[in-house]
């Protein structure tokens, strides 16, 4: 049995496509959210390949000048049938990660993959592993890693659609510039994954998250959650968090036990990113998946 790690990121995110053996030969080798996982992984010894994702309709560009992190010469540019549109609906991410999955199954005999989904990646592995299992796909899910994934929405989403209020996500305390602009962004380009990235869309008995099911039941899972910005007297559920989601919604704190039956959950003082990292004038090491401590904590967890 062949078993690889899958890197999938998350909203908004543009990412090439990389095998255990070749990644993009300028800029960043596997985008701004894969790049130093991948690196770690395969020094663990691991057959990692990065999910390809497109912050659009299409396939990924190549060289891509736009995402941050730029990259280019990809070692191959697959079809939009196997590129997770990243600002798009999570069940239709779900269908094309499912696809890429199968991919790798016949290209390269995988037949257990682990799924390390960062931010919505998470949640596109998620529906990809119930999709998986619906339609009897030649792949065993192994185990997920969620990496700030937003389990209950994301804080800045939540703020736009008036689920919390200024005063109490008080964007000011957030990165410079992460409020900033937001809802014109997003009056430009929406795709449909904003709006889910809300509470209303995601818990419930009508939610997200209980419509999968038991897809998870049986399949070891990891949520780690940023808790570099904090607040004193701040709600506890949208403080501390990592820039744009909260450690209570990154660990699933007020979901169901059903919906993650068997999570281990972990906090770091982490950002969400190097691109939040960047805003707020950090070195990139504080960003999660850049992170030593994180990287490490990962690899344990999938030992």
């Amino acid at each position: 049995m062949s078993r690889a790690v899958v890197l999938m990121s998350g909203g908004d995110a543009a990412t090439p496509f990389t095998t255990p053996e070749a990644a993009c030969r300028s800029g960043l080798a596997a985008g701004n959210t894969a790049t130093a996982l991948r690196e770690h992984l395969l020094g663990a010894g691991y057959q990692v390949f990065t999910a390809p994702a497109h912050n659009g309709r299409g396939v990924v560009r190549d060289p891509d000048p736009t995402s941050f992190g730029a990259f280019g010469d990809q070692p191959e540019v697959l079809g939009e049938q196997y590129t997770v549109n990243s600002d798009g609906d999570i069940d239709l991410a779900g269908e094309h990660l499912a696809r890429f999955v199968t991919l790798l199954h016949y290209r390269y005999d995988v037949d257990e993959v682990d799924f390390i989904g960062h931010s919505n990646g998470g949640l596109f592995s998620r529906s990809a592993i119930r999709l998986m299992a619906m339609i009897g796909a030649p792949v065993r899910t192994r185990s997920l890693v969620t990496l700030g994934t937003p389990w209950m929405g994301a804080a800045p989403l939540r703020w736009v659609y008036g689920e919390v209020s200024d005063a109490d996500v008080n964007l000011a305390m957030l990165p410079a510039g992460l409020g900033d602009g937001l809802k014109k962004h997003l009056a430009q380009k929406d795709l449909g994954l904003a709006a889910e990235n809300t509470y209303h869309y995601l818990v419930g008995p009508d939610g997200w998250n209980e419509a999968q099911g038991a897809a998870l039941d049986g399949i070891p899972t990891l949520l780690i959650g940023g808790t570099y910005f904090t607040s004193a007297t701040g709600d506890p559920e949208l403080w501390p968090n990592d820039g744009i989601v909260t450690d209570y919604s990154a660990r699933a704190q007020g979901l169901p036990a059903s919906v993650v039956p068997q999570a281990t959950r972990m906090s770091f003082n982490v950002t969400h990113s190097i691109f939040v990292s960047n805003l707020a004038q950090l070195p990139w090491d504080t960003g999660m998946t850049w992170n030593p401590d994180v990287l490490a904590a990962v690899t344990d967890f999938l030992a």
